[in-house]
């Protein structure tokens, strides 16, 4: 049962069919009967868990296994201590209420590599970098949680999952590499 990492590219569909304007997973990776655990939105990059094991996805996917996912977010905007708390504790998003989580400003990552193409940018707009780390995964959640706060997202990196990290599994974008199932257990 193979268990592949991959550092998803930006604008590429989180899916092996084809799609008529972007490029999919299967751009980059030839192994048949594998599937993504969990989903990153075209306009996300950053660490995606593939498996072709139905148990072994739904550990890692479902909500009620509680698998930490931390992401790298670049915001228009400086937080404030008000905000920082407001994401930490339960936001109310409107269809739901988002559990509590760990959120801290950061400094800029000085291994990240650049996007393409690069974000836009505003000379009179200072941009933020925050680290957030959930338990949950709902659509566009940190996307969402942050524009609650009054800090858009402008860059999106998820480079966390449980146990595995393009910190300890470094991956370009579109590179992936084949991993022990075991720490997911």
């Amino acid at each position: 049962m193979p268990l592949i990492l991959f550092n998803k590219p930006f604008d590429v569909m989180c899916q092996f069919s084809p799609h008529p304007a972007r490029e999919t997973l299967a751009s980059y990776i030839d192994v048949p009967g594998i599937y993504p655990a969990g989903r990153l939105d075209a306009d996300s990059e950053g660490l995606v868990l593939l498996t072709d094991d139905g148990k072994l996805q739904h550990r890692i996917s479902h909500p009620g296994r509680k698998q930490t996912k931390t992401y790298i977010v670049q915001v228009e905007g400086e937080p404030s201590r008000e905000s920082l708390q407001r994401l930490r504790a339960p936001l109310d998003l409107g269809d739901f209420v988002t559990l509590p989580c760990d959120a801290r400003q950061i400094e800029a990552p000085d291994w990240l590599w650049e996007r393409q193409p690069p974000i836009r940018t505003r000379l009179s707009v200072p941009t933020s970098w925050l680290a957030i780390t959930l338990s949950e995964g709902k659509n566009r959640q940190v996307r969402r949680m942050t524009a609650a706060v009054g800090l858009p997202t402008l860059r999106l990196v998820r480079i966390a999952i449980g146990p595995f990290s393009l910190e300890s599994h470094p991956l370009w974008p579109g590179e992936w590499q084949e991993v022990s199932a075991a720490a997911i257990a």
